[in-house]
């Protein structure tokens, strides 16, 4: 509820929200613009955003006006402002941002046994669901996740491995699963993380073949049980 003020003047009382949006019109169109670079996956989580003299020159707006909404964005828990640093990428919505947060010291098992059903249930959709651009899409990111553990590079490894399990859930054709599954998704990145350590090592290697195959093959029992036999085991 808003807070009302009453002002005597000349003509007359008004009335004067004491708590009406303070944010500029401008603020808002640049809110709306960096919201879908980080959206869209042009800006992924943890990259470093432009610098605010390079946003200036991009969006052709003032320097405050930037500065406001990325204080905004921060405070809805999509960037995250770090001094002397830059400002960085936290999530990739509101609800990611608030995830994080509550989430963030979750017992690893709890986290892992959220992430099972998740993926096993939308291993089985994508089997039912899946299209032919699903699984051209499948195919391109397994390489990639089979090329970033050959890197030995855990961070490009667990991007690749995050993004393959997210085009699996996509492919469930289900909007509400895959828009809860994103919004957790820097809670799975923390978990794999964990695991993995400083190095990947052989026997942690897990072969998502099998997997994609049973989705092309529409084999729903079977992509189902390989989905459930990837997620990290539940450690309490």
């Amino acid at each position: 509820m808003n807070t009302v003020h009453r002002v005597r003047g000349r003509k007359g009382t008004t009335k004067v929200s004491l708590t009406a949006p303070r944010r500029s019109a401008l603020a808002d169109q640049v809110i709306v613009q960096l919201r879908q670079q980080i959206t869209s996956g042009e800006w992924p989580v943890g990259s470093r955003i432009p610098t605010e003299p390079e946003l200036v020159e991009r969006l052709g707006v003032a320097r405050n006006t930037v500065r406001e909404a990325i204080r905004a964005l921060a405070h809805n828990g999509l960037l995250d402002i770090r001094q002397g640093s830059g400002t960085y990428v936290a999530a990739t919505s509101e609800l990611a941002g608030v995830m994080q947060r509550r989430f963030a010291q979750a017992q690893p098992g709890d986290i892992a046994e959220v992430r099972r059903a998740l993926e096993t249930a939308a291993a089985r959709l994508a089997a039912e669901r899946r299209t032919e651009a699903d699984l051209e899409k499948l195919r391109a990111l397994l390489r990639r996740r089979e090329e970033a553990w050959d890197s030995g590079e855990v961070g490009r490894f667990v991007e690749a491995d995050a993004t393959f399990h997210l085009a699996v859930v996509a492919a469930s054709h289900n909007e509400v699963l895959a828009a809860v599954y994103s919004d957790l998704g820097s809670v799975v990145r923390d978990l794999l993380r964990r695991d993995l350590g400083n190095a990947l090592r052989e026997e942690d290697h897990l072969d998502h073949g099998r997997l994609v195959t049973a989705i092309a093959e529409g084999d729903a029992a079977t992509a189902e049980r390989e989905a459930s036999s990837y997620a990290p085991a539940c450690r309490r």
